[in-house]
């Protein structure tokens, strides 16, 4: 089993940056991607960013591309979103997301919202 704890939402303004993390625990494997989706009310789950593990590779959504950046520590299981530049469209639930084995996992989603 594998459990996902995200942390680091807020509210913040126009401009502002916020970090994400995302901390995995249980039977992580050496060869998984995780990542970060988002929910806006009304709307439907996005894909916001990727890392993989075996080449350490990311993907990012247009949207956030040159503003978020994801990371990982390896050791720590844990993944990162730096988010910079928000605008109040990034208004939204964050979830986390590791894929392993065809299994998929989220965590609870932390809470970011965007403005003045």
């Amino acid at each position: 089993q594998v459990q996902l704890v995200e942390s680091g939402g807020g509210l913040v303004q126009p401009g502002g940056s916020l970090r994400l993390s995302c901390a995995a625990s249980g039977s992580i494997f050496s060869i998984n991607t995780m990542g970060w989706y988002r929910q806006a009310p009304g709307k439907e789950r996005e894909w916001v960013a990727t890392h993989t593990t075996w080449d350490s590779s990311t993907y990012y959504a247009d949207s956030v591309k040159g503003r978020f950046t994801i990371s990982r520590d390896n050791a720590k299981n844990t993944v990162y979103l730096e988010m910079n530049s928000l605008k109040p469209v990034d208004t939204a639930n964050y979830y986390c997301n590791l894929v392993q084995r065809a299994n998929n996992y989220w965590g609870q989603g932390t809470q970011v919202t965007v403005s003045s």
